[in-house]
């Protein structure tokens, strides 16, 4: 997450970092942030250190934070199940959107759209989880199955090899 890399290395190398991370040039991020080409090019080129109010600006602009949204990425059949009224949690309503995927590419895609549109977190397979997690700067989450899906599956799968 950006806004946490700035408290670990030089603001100028989190800002870059973050812009390469998104495929972003010093000019977009001029226009998403409203701030002056020239100011980024002074702090990335090391000329001037940022303002609180631009370090904030720069921060929104870069993520777009949606509390309220949560992303789950998976097969369009799991969502289809999943997606629809938005969820109740401590009085706040969540809403859920499905991101369908059903290669590592679809989910690397996904993950990335979930973010850029402000998802507030990611839900996902274990398998996805820690290639997402070095993708994204927002936090991802396991689905973990229980003893009773596993238990259907087996049943399903029996039934096909019989």
């Amino acid at each position: 997450m950006f806004s946490r890399s700035i408290f670990r290395q030089e603001f100028k190398t989190a800002l870059e970092e973050a812009l390469d991370r998104r495929q972003m040039t010093l000019k977009e991020l001029a226009e998403l942030a409203d701030i002056p080409p020239a100011t980024l090019y002074k702090i990335t080129s090391g000329e001037r250190d940022p303002r609180l109010s631009t370090v904030k600006s720069i921060v929104l602009a870069l993520e777009p934070y949606d509390q309220d949204m949560i992303a789950i990425i998976a097969a369009k059949f799991l969502l289809d199940e999943i997606e629809g009224e938005p969820l109740e949690y401590n009085g706040r309503r969540i809403r859920v959107k499905g991101y369908t995927a059903n290669t590592m590419e679809d989910c690397i895609v996904a993950a990335v759209r979930a973010e850029k549109e402000g998802a507030a977190g990611i839900i996902c397979a274990p398998i996805l989880a820690t290639l997402i997690e070095r993708i994204v700067d927002i936090p991802v989450v396991i689905v973990r199955p229980d003893n009773r899906t596993f238990q259907e599956a087996i049943d399903v799968l029996c039934r096909r090899i019989e």
